[in-house]
């Protein structure tokens, strides 16, 4: 199982000065917080046109961070279908590109 664990603290994504999603029941997966989608605040989300494919997950679409008037591009993916082995993620989105995770 490649699920590090399901993460029991409650963590908050940061960019801009602003919480983009904050959960006490996001799930760790290769290193990355993957935040169930009614813990992240829609009005930040932008959809992308970005999809990229994982092997063991499937395939991933995007979401542009928008918060102040400033675009973080593709800062948000999330897998609509994911393979069994990455069942546990199905309606969590996840972030990078200086998205920060705080405790």
């Amino acid at each position: 199982m490649r699920n590090e664990n399901l993460h029991p603290k409650t963590m908050k994504a940061i960019w801009n000065n602003v919480v983009v999603a904050d959960s006490d029941d996001t799930v760790k997966l290769e290193g990355n917080y993957y935040f169930p989608e009614n813990t992240v605040k829609q009005e930040y989300l932008e959809r992308s046109q970005t999809y990229t494919h994982c092997p063991w997950k499937g395939e991933a679409s995007y979401y542009h961070v928008k918060v102040n008037g400033e675009v973080n591009t593709d800062a948000a993916w999330y897998y609509p279908e994911p393979k069994e082995a990455a069942s546990e993620i199905k309606h969590h989105i996840a972030f990078w590109k200086g998205v920060v995770m705080q405790e």
